[in-house]
């Protein structure tokens, strides 16, 4: 089951994982014999669609969730069944994936205009009129 983020961009089934492990905290005596936390991992390598910039930024946002050789593992145990804890990996890969995809804004270094300096200095003007009215006035103690 390929997972597609956009209509021209889906996850290929060889480059994801899913390894079923069993999950502490709550669940009484069943947490103990159901293998119901969920390890995916994922090969952004061999996804293709995945250019240099967006591998980067990927990698980058995985964080520590990024192995040695370069595979993505995330471990879901949120939920009491197999079934919603690999919806989870799965979401939580998708928007991983989603964020990776987006192309930072570059930024356009801009200069002021004049006609804002010049209010700039009317307003500081104003302002340091009006805090030096303020001030006590020079015979009056």
């Amino acid at each position: 089951m390929p997972i597609e983020l956009t209509p021209t961009f889906s996850i290929p089934d060889d480059s994801v994982t899913l390894r079923f492990i069993r999950a502490g905290g709550p669940g009484g005596q069943n947490v103990n014999k159901v293998a119901s936390a969920v390890q995916l991992r994922f090969d952004p390598s061999l996804c293709p669609q995945l250019n240099d910039n967006a591998l980067a930024r990927l990698r980058r946002l995985a964080g520590r969730r990024l192995t040695d050789s370069g595979e993505i593992v995330i471990a879901a145990q949120r939920f009491r069944t197999q079934e919603h804890n690999k919806r989870d990996a799965y979401d939580r890969l998708t928007e991983l994936l989603q964020q990776a995809l987006i192309e930072p804004k570059v930024r356009r270094a801009t200069k002021p205009s004049r006609a804002s300096k010049e209010r700039r200095l009317t307003n500081k003007g104003q302002r340091g009129q009006l805090k030096s009215l303020r001030k006590r006035i020079a015979g009056d103690d």
